[in-house]
C-alpha cells in the first residue's frame, strides 16, 4: 500500500514538473539557452505536422527513417546533447539517397523527389546547431507543405497547411527576437496581426491572379493519382466491388427540380462487345468515324444542372442520359458519342465543374433497321449453350401465342420479348445479392440456371446475352443511379457505391429504350436512395444515430464549399467574375483590375507597416491607464509618484468601498514588475490585471 502510494505522489510530482515546464516556455525567456530549447520543440513539433501527412505515400523504411531521426533529435534537444559529427551526417546522406534510388530507380519525379525532400529535411534536423539551420528547416518545411496538395486538396489538408504555418512562423518570429522575448500570447497576437494582414493580398491574389486552363504542374506515368470507380470493361462482380466504396462520384445541382429517384440514370461508358466473361466497348467497323447522332426525347422532362466530377483518369464524362447540351468544360472540347456517351480529348485528371442540359424521357438511334445494328447482335461461339437454348424455345414460344391470340398479335414481338424475360426475373426465384459466388467458363448458364444471385452486372449482362440471342439488338450501359441530396447546401451527392449497370434495347419503330432487369428482381434498387436501402438493412451497414448522419451532412457541406469556391476556381469562373463586375473578361482587363488591386493592397500594406509607433512597456501602459481612469473622477496624480505613494493616496481620496480592489490591483502591478521569477507560485499575467482595471470603479470619496 505504501509503495502504491510512493509511487502516484511521484507520478503526480512528474507531472506537475512537466507542467511547471510548459507555463514556464509559454511565459518570456531571459536565458538564450531556455530560448533555443524552447524553440527547437516548437520546431520539432511543427516539422512533424508537415511531415506526417506524407507516410500515406512514402515507403515504410522512408517513415522509420524519418521518425528515428525525429526522435533522436527529440532526445538531443531534452538532454541538451551535441548534434552527430559530419562524418555521420555524410553517411547517413548517402546511405539516404541511395535508398530513394533503389526505391524509385530515380530522384526525380513526384514521388521520388518528396520521398528525397523529406529524408533532407529529417537530416538537417538531426544536425540543427546555429540560427541560419533554424531558417532553412523552416523555409524548407514551408516548400514541403506545398507538395501536400499534390496528393490532396482537401480543406482537411487545407487546415493542416494554416495550422503548419502558423507553428513555423511562430518558430520564425522567436528565432529573430535576437534583443529580448515575449509571452506566448504575445507571439500569437503578432502572427494574427500579420495574417489578417496578409488575407486580402492572398485574397486578392487567388480570385485575379490570370488563371490558365491546364494545370500548373503535372507528374505523368505511373505517378499520376488514380481515378476510382467505373472503367472500360465490366466482369461479374467488377461493379459489386463498389458498393462498400463510399467515396464520392460527382456532385449535382439542379437549376429547379430534382428528378425523381428513378430517373436519376448517370449515363458512363456503353459496352457492346462480349467474349464470354468481360464486355468491352465496341469497335466500330471505321475507327475515327463520325456517326450523326439520332434522339428523340420529351421536351417537357430538361433538366437544367452543374456537375462537379472527382477525377477519373477517364475520358468519359458522366451526366443524366440524355444530355443534349454541355457548357464550361474548360480542359477539353466535349462531344457525343453515337452511344451517347459524353467524351472530352484528354483524361478527368482534376476535379472538373460543367453544365448540362438533359432529358430523362427519351430514345436514340433509327427507328428502323439500317444494317448498322447488326453489330449490337455479336455472341461469343461455343459460350452459354443453356442460355442459347432456352432464348430460342422462349421465342418460339411467344411466336405461338401470337398465332393463337390477336391481343398477343397487336403488341410487336420485340417488346413481347423482352416482357417475357423481365417477367421470369420476376416469377423465379432470383436474388439480388452483392455476395453472389463465382461464375465460371458458362457465366449466364450458371447465373440463369444454378446460383440465381447476383448484383446488377448479373441481370444486366445475362439480359443483353437472351435479347440478342432472339435476334434483338442490345447493349450494356453502366454508370451511377440515384444519388442522395444534401439538406444543409441541397447538392446531390452521387457515390461510387451508387455505382450500376442496366441495358438498352433496340425495338423496332421506336429506337434504343432503356431497361433496367434489376428493377424487376430488387425495385427498391432504384426507387431508393442508397441510405434508405441500409436503413433498411438491404445492403451494407446500417448508418447509426441520427446525429451522425446530420454531422455527415453538414461535413460534406463544408467540403463541397470548399470544392466549389476554391478547387473549382477556373479560368472560366474568373473570366464570369470580370462579367459580374462588367467589364470585357479578356485576359488584358484581367490583369489590369488584378495590377489595380495588388498596387493598391500593398500601398496600404506598406503605410500601415512604415506608419511610426511610440512602443510602451505593458505595465508602464497600465499605469498609465489607472491614471486616466483616476483622473475621470477628479483623483490627480503626479507622474513623479511611485505604486507606493500612489497607494497612500488614494487611501485619501477614494472611498473605502473600492479600497480593496485598488489595493489588489496595485499589489498586482507591483509583483509584475518587482517580484522575482519563481517556479512555485503561479506568474502574474498582465491581461489578467488589464481586465482587473477595465472591471474597477473608483469612487471619490465624499468632501
Amino acid at each position: 500500500m505504501a509503495s502504491a502510494a510512493a509511487h502516484a505522489q511521484g507520478q503526480a510530482s512528474r507531472a506537475q514538473a512537466y507542467t511547471r515546464r510548459v507555463r514556464a516556455w509559454l511565459q518570456p525567456q531571459v536565458s538564450t539557452g531556455a530560448r533555443e530549447q524552447r524553440d527547437q520543440a516548437v520546431l520539432l513539433l511543427a516539422v512533424a505536422v508537415v511531415v506526417v501527412p506524407h507516410f500515406e505515400h512514402l515507403p515504410l523504411w522512408s517513415i522509420v527513417a524519418l521518425g528515428s531521426m525525429w526522435i533522436w533529435r527529440a532526445w538531443l534537444t531534452q538532454t541538451l546533447k551535441p548534434a552527430p559529427g559530419r562524418i555521420v551526417m555524410f553517411v547517413l546522406l548517402v546511405l539516404g539517397t541511395g535508398a530513394v534510388w533503389l526505391e524509385h530507380s530515380t530522384i526525380f519525379g513526384r514521388n521520388a523527389s518528396i520521398n528525397l525532400l523529406l529524408i533532407l529535411i529529417g537530416l538537417k534536423v538531426l544536425e540543427m546547431r546555429a540560427h541560419r539551420d533554424v531558417l532553412v528547416i523552416v523555409f524548407l518545411s514551408l516548400f514541403v507543405l506545398q507538395t501536400q496538395f499534390l496528393f490532396d486538396q482537401s480543406l482537411f489538408s487545407a487546415a493542416i497547411m494554416a495550422i503548419s504555418v502558423a507553428m513555423l512562423f511562430f518558430v520564425l518570429l522567436s528565432a529573430n527576437l535576437r534583443e529580448g522575448d515575449i509571452s506566448f500570447t504575445g507571439k500569437l497576437r503578432y502572427l494574427a496581426r500579420v495574417f489578417l494582414l496578409a488575407l486580402p493580398l492572398t485574397l486578392a491574389l487567388f480570385f485575379l491572379f490570370p488563371r490558365i486552363s491546364a494545370p500548373y504542374w503535372h507528374s505523368g506515368g505511373s505517378e499520376t493519382q488514380a481515378g476510382t470507380g467505373l472503367s472500360d470493361a465490366m466482369a461479374p462482380g467488377s461493379i459489386s466491388e463498389l458498393l462498400r466504396n463510399d467515396a464520392v462520384a460527382l456532385r449535382a445541382v439542379f437549376d429547379q427540380r430534382v428528378p425523381q429517384q428513378r430517373n436519376l440514370y448517370w449515363r458512363g461508358p456503353v459496352f457492346g462487345y462480349f467474349d464470354g466473361r468481360t464486355w468491352s466497348p465496341l469497335q466500330l467497323s471505321r475507327p475515327g468515324a463520325t456517326y450523326a447522332v439520332d434522339v428523340r426525347f420529351d421536351p417537357a422532362s430538361n433538366v437544367d444542372y452543374t456537375v462537379t466530377l472527382e477525377p477519373t483518369q477517364r475520358r468519359g464524362l458522366i451526366a443524366l442520359e440524355f444530355a443534349a447540351a454541355i457548357d464550361d468544360v474548360p480542359t477539353a472540347q466535349s462531344r457525343l458519342t453515337p452511344t451517347l456517351e459524353l467524351q472530352t480529348a484528354a483524361p478527368v485528371s482534376s476535379r472538373l465543374r460543367y453544365r448540362v442540359r438533359s432529358y430523362t424521357s427519351f430514345v436514340a438511334g433509327p427507328a428502323n433497321d439500317d444494317g448498322s445494328l447488326k453489330l449490337w447482335l455479336q455472341l461469343p461461339e461455343r459460350y452459354n449453350p443453356q442460355t442459347l437454348q432456352w432464348a430460342a424455345e422462349l421465342k418460339t414460344r411467344i411466336e405461338l401465342l401470337a398465332n393463337h391470340s390477336k391481343a398477343e398479335a397487336a403488341t410487336p414481338i420485340d417488346r413481347r420479348l423482352v416482357d417475357a424475360v423481365l417477367a421470369h426475373f420476376r416469377q423465379e426465384p432470383f436474388r439480388y445479392s452483392i455476395n453472389a459466388p463465382l461464375l465460371g467458363h458458362d457465366s449466364v448458364d450458371e447465373f440463369l440456371f444454378d446460383t440465381r444471385a447476383g448484383y446488377c452486372e448479373h441481370y444486366a449482362s445475362s439480359f443483353v446475352v437472351l435479347m440478342r440471342a432472339m435476334g434483338i439488338p442490345a447493349r450494356i450501359v453502366t454508370g451511377y443511379q440515384g444519388g442522395e441530396v444534401n439538406p444543409v447546401d441541397g447538392y446531390l451527392t452521387v457515390r461510387q457505391s451508387d455505382a450500376h449497370a442496366w441495358a438498352e434495347v433496340w425495338l423496332e419503330n421506336r429506337g434504343w429504350v432503356r431497361v433496367d432487369p434489376t428493377a424487376a428482381v430488387a425495385p427498391e434498387r432504384v426507387e431508393h436512395t442508397l441510405r434508405e436501402r441500409r436503413l433498411e438493412g438491404l445492403a451494407g451497414p446500417q448508418e447509426g444515430w441520427s446525429w451522425l448522419g446530420e454531422w455527415r451532412f453538414n461535413r460534406e457541406a463544408v467540403e463541397n464549399a470548399w470544392n466549389q469556391w476554391f478547387l473549382s476556381y477556373s479560368m472560366d469562373r474568373q473570366r464570369a467574375l470580370m462579367s459580374w463586375i462588367g467589364l470585357d473578361p479578356s485576359v488584358a482587363n484581367i490583369s489590369a483590375v488584378a495590377i489595380a488591386v495588388f498596387s493598391t493592397l500593398l500601398l496600404i500594406l506598406a503605410i500601415v507597416s512604415m506608419r511610426r509607433r511610440n512602443p510602451r512597456e505593458p505595465l508602464a501602459e497600465l499605469v498609465f491607464q489607472l491614471r486616466i481612469k483616476l483622473a475621470r473622477v477628479g483623483v490627480e496624480i503626479p507622474p513623479n509618484i511611485g505604486l507606493q505613494g500612489m497607494e497612500q493616496r488614494l487611501a485619501k481620496e477614494l472611498d473605502p468601498s473600492c479600497l480593496p480592489e485598488a489595493r489588489r490591483l496595485l499589489a498586482g502591478i507591483e509583483a509584475a514588475r518587482y517580484a522575482r521569477p519563481t517556479t512555485q507560485g503561479k506568474p502574474v499575467n498582465v491581461g489578467t490585471l488589464r481586465m482587473q482595471l477595465r472591471l474597477w470603479r473608483p469612487i471619490r470619496a465624499s468632501p
